[in-house]
């Protein structure tokens, strides 16, 4: 088409809107342009409909003589259908009256990275769809930001869904955490750049340097950016001539300046829009006084949808909402949201419209439930509670009783269902979404909700919550994705109510679990330093000799020697003369510390001091406790491999031997403590020398531990590889590689790929390898993993000391005191950076040899491509 037909085109679709309108006059097109906020003259409404050039006029009056139709329209109770007035489609029709024909559509299909949120009931276009719509696809990065509710979602996933029409690359991303973003940009990595998502960071870079180059038009959406921080080192690249990025938040701080473009302020719908959207949600019936209900709601969309659904459940008009809402007003004005969070103009609707809705969810059937859910939800994460916690047999005890509450009946059971129907009367209000396993909560929801608890009640629910958690958390480091989301859910409850999960006794168990949780995945230097805080808050908070703190002291130990960190050793001795002093030498408590020593000192290479002290603590255990006591049997087991480690591996098969033929006749041939003494047997007896029946062992135990435990516990999956281990040693394996291989892809499967069980297969994958043939892939392959383990475990961990030692090997370098530091040191400057304090530790180590040994440090190794 021509630009002259464009703009004939135009001007016919604004006489048909005219005259669907019910032909305005130009005094009445002037009045609503002015209900609508617009400025404009009357004189130039009457240009819009006239014979001449459409494409010639400003699109600010072409808007307003939109709006005024539509205004006028609903005042004659004949409103115009949403699609009628959709802005994205008049300012297209616009543009290309103004610019004559549009571009032919890019060849191809789109393609979607992601999901796009499905378009909300009666959405229709905004003046910011039409800006979004106007920009160039490869426009800077715009940042959508309001007050959560206003729409920016639903407008990005216009725009993301027009772009995907036409062609583009649309990738669409919860934007919520760091961890989010670099999970979805792997998955965009794995589909358009050939990365391995099996390394999500190294994934998500591979995607981003794909970004700059890309030919094919792009659009990355971050929805809901919760923190700028999260995006350093993930922004998308700028000034690509074929990308553009849509970021949508809830912020309005100058953060976010270095984050993205221009910022576009997305506020409360038009007064016409508002009344238009109610019309469009409510039987008409119901509508009787829109404009009262969109003005004393201020404008909101989030509030109007709530609104209109308490209405039509309810089937209550217009009139009888407002005096509702007038009279709860009343009661309800000290409950505002944070200042900083959402403006002051609207500020008292968006509560009380929250409130009538809990009340009417709360009587639906299952009646008084929906309150109580909401209230444990308001608790935890914003982002995702899984609907398991609200099923366990803590949350459904809770529910129970706080349905009982203040009535005479019987504290009654609430059964699975009963929960799965509460949480379906959110979902139906629009107080929850209920979908994939989760149960989301907008956070201004679970401000109003824990804003009206009073301190006590406050308390029992976040005891309620944190019980919650507990009960459904997977032991053991099973169910990594649901340990994950768990965490993020006690975070979230430890920022709501802290001081509700500590008592004058104790502190909530659940602050306990979130340690170990990330312990069992493997996370053990974060598992560290959760309890190095909990140690020293239960210090302030209990004091330092209260069990709950020796406690927390004790995990510290324990999880700081995994992780190579020899500050262990002397916590676990504070550790023992606190209990020493509080508990007496013979308490049980007293004895577990002094096994948590012996084991840190076993693991800072003191076996010597290790071995008498495990020999002492057998000693007291078997007159204490008796020679059939699981502790009692743990030492002993212990005592063995300490023998081992000591340089005794025959010394250690004779005992665990003993060990193994007493714990079965104590506690049972399959008891888990069984199962582990039959492994460390098999394991030593392998570097004894006797492979062949190590390997014998190892299979018969796999058959067992598969039955027991299952093919996917972590414990079957370590026999798996001490099996390849003793098959290879005994010469029945040609390669140990490809059996490494795929066990490697069954723990990336079950534990993740950063746990340590799957960072040790890769170095018996990349050993195997050099044994082959010890070339530059291999050593390619080692720096990668060198570089993992560094990030996610640390320098001092006994794998990066392993990995580095390999390498250094590899590189054929004979002096290993210097290379070996230096690898290492090579390796945090790679994955922490030169200013992180463990790279500068590390650095300062290798000056200090360097000095020593009066020679360079080896210069930094090359990158393999």
């Amino acid at each position: 088409m021509t630009a002259q037909e464009h703009d004939d085109e135009l001007r016919g679709h604004l006489r048909r809107l005219h005259t669907l309108a019910g032909g305005p006059t130009i005094a009445s097109l002037k009045e609503h342009a002015d209900r609508c906020g617009h400025s404009v003259s009357r004189s130039a409404l009457a240009e819009v409909n006239s014979a001449g050039s459409a494409g010639g006029k400003r699109w600010a009056t072409v808007d307003a003589f939109i709006d005024a139709c539509a205004g006028y329209a609903a005042s004659r109770r004949r409103p115009l259908s949403p699609e009628q007035i959709d802005k994205l489609t008049w300012r297209a029709r616009f543009d290309a009256a103004q610019r004559g024909p549009r571009p032919a559509p890019r060849p191809g299909k789109g393609r979607l990275v992601g999901r796009i949120p499905p378009q909300a009931q009666c959405f229709h276009g905004r003046p910011e769809s039409a800006e979004l719509a106007s920009a160039s696809p490869s426009a800077q990065a715009r940042v959508l930001a309001g007050l959560g509710g206003v729409g920016k979602t639903q407008l990005a996933a216009a725009h993301a869904r027009a772009r995907l029409a036409a062609g583009d690359l649309v990738v669409w991303v919860d934007a919520a955490s760091r961890d989010a973003i670099v999970s979805r940009y792997a998955d965009a990595g794995a589909q358009v750049a050939d990365a391995d998502a099996a390394d999500p960071l190294r994934a998500a870079e591979r995607f981003l340097a794909w970004l700059a180059t890309a030919d094919q038009p792009w659009l990355v959406v971050l929805d809901d950016l919760t923190d700028p921080a999260d995006l350093k080192d993930l922004r998308p690249p700028g000034d690509v001539p074929t990308g553009q990025t849509l970021i949508t938040t809830r912020l309005r701080d100058t953060a976010l300046a270095g984050v993205g473009g221009p910022r576009l302020e997305v506020d409360v719908f038009a007064t016409a829009e508002a009344e238009a959207y109610l019309r469009a949600a409510l039987p008409q019936r119901l509508a009787d006084d829109v404009a009262g209900v969109a003005a004393d709601l201020g404008r909101l969309p989030l509030a109007l949808g709530q609104a209109a659904a308490y209405m039509t459940d309810l089937d209550l008009d217009c009139s009888g909402y407002r005096r509702r809402f007038a009279d709860r007003s009343r009661q309800m004005h000290e409950l505002f949201p944070t200042a900083d969070r959402v403006p002051d103009d609207y500020l008292r609707t968006v509560p009380v419209t929250w409130s009538l809705s809990i009340e009417a969810a709360d009587r639906a059937r299952p009646a008084g439930l929906a309150r109580p859910l909401l209230e444990l939800a308001a608790l935890l994460d914003a982002g995702g509670v899984p609907a398991a916690v609200f099923a366990t047999g803590a949350a459904r005890n809770w529910l129970g009783y706080a349905r009982a509450a203040g009535t005479d009946d019987r504290w009654p059971e609430v059964d699975a269902d009963e929960v799965r129907d509460g949480l379906r009367q959110l979902h139906l209000f629009s107080l929850a979404t209920a979908d994939d396993g989760l149960v989301r909560v907008h956070d201004l929801v679970q401000r109003v909700v824990r804003d009206r608890m009073p301190a006590d009640h406050l308390a029992a629910v976040a005891w309620a919550a944190a019980d919650a958690l507990v009960d459904v958390w997977p032991g053991g480091g099973r169910e990594p994705e649901l340990g994950a989301r768990l965490r993020t859910n006690a975070d979230a409850l430890t920022r709501h109510a802290d001081e509700q999960l500590w008592t004058v006794d104790e502190y909530h168990p659940v602050l306990a679990v979130t340690g170990m949780s990330l312990a069992e995945i493997g996370q053990v230097t974060v598992a560290a330093a959760h309890f190095h805080r909990l140690h020293a808050t239960a210090a302030d908070r209990l004091g330092a000799e209260h069990p709950c703190t020796l406690a927390a002291l004790g995990n510290l130990a324990l999880w700081q020697g995994a992780s190579g960190d020899l500050r262990s050793t002397a916590n676990a001795e504070q550790l023992v003369a606190a209990r020493r002093r509080v508990h007496g030498l013979r308490h049980p408590a007293t004895l577990t510390a002094r096994h948590t020593l012996a084991r840190q000192r076993m693991l800072a290479g003191d076996t010597t001091q290790a071995l008498a002290d495990l020999e002492s603590l057998l000693s007291d255990r078997v007159a204490i406790l008796g020679a059939s006591h699981p502790d009692t049997l743990t030492t002993w087991h212990n005592l063995a491999a300490c023998r081992g480690e000591a340089g005794d591996a025959a010394g250690a098969v004779t005992e665990l031997t003993a060990v193994l033929a007493d714990t079965c006749r104590f506690l049972g041939e399959e008891h888990p403590d069984a199962l582990s003494t039959r492994h460390e047997l098999a394991r030593w007896r392998s570097i004894a020398g006797d492979p062949a029946t190590a390997a014998a062992e190892f299979a018969d135990l796999l058959a067992v531990r598969e039955r027991v435990l299952g093919p996917d516990h972590p414990h079957t999956l370590i026999t798996r590889s001490e099996l390849v281990h003793a098959t290879a040693r005994a010469g029945d394996l040609a390669g140990p590689a490809d059996a490494f291989t795929s066990l490697l892809a069954d723990q990336v499967r079950i534990l993740g790929p950063d746990h340590p069980d799957t960072l040790r297969t890769r170095l018996n994958i990349a050993d195997a390898h050099a044994a082959d043939d010890p070339g530059p892939g291999v050593v390619a392959e080692l720096e990668t993993l060198l570089d993992d383990v560094v990030r996610t475990l640390g320098p001092h961990h006994q794998l990066a000391a392993q990995s580095a030692l390999l390498l250094a090997l590899l590189r054929a370098d004979e002096d290993l005191t210097m290379t070996v530091p230096g690898e290492l040191w090579h390796a945090c400057r790679r994955a922490l950076g030169p200013e992180h304090p463990d790279t500068r530790a590390q650095g300062a180590l290798v000056d200090a040899l360097r000095d020593v040994r009066n020679r360079p440090v080896p210069p930094t190794p090359a990158q393999s491509p």
